[in-house]
């Protein structure tokens, strides 16, 4: 497969991590990889803000 494919799998790969719970540490890609931004920005997407958080911008 080529490039795209790659990023597909990274980007799927990163929001079954998130929904289950992973830390984000377990992301599989060397830090100058592409797929690495793409397996977090979906990992990202997928956990929930922390509630202290939310509060913190309320303050503002």
């Amino acid at each position: 497969m080529g490039a795209r494919g790659d990023i597909i799998r990274a980007t799927v790969s990163g929001r079954q991590a998130g929904q289950g719970g992973e830390p984000v540490s377990a992301c599989p890609y060397p830090a100058t990889s592409l797929l690495r931004t793409a397996w977090i920005k979906a990992y990202a997407e997928t956990r929930p803000v922390p509630a202290d958080a939310v509060d913190d911008q309320a303050d503002e």
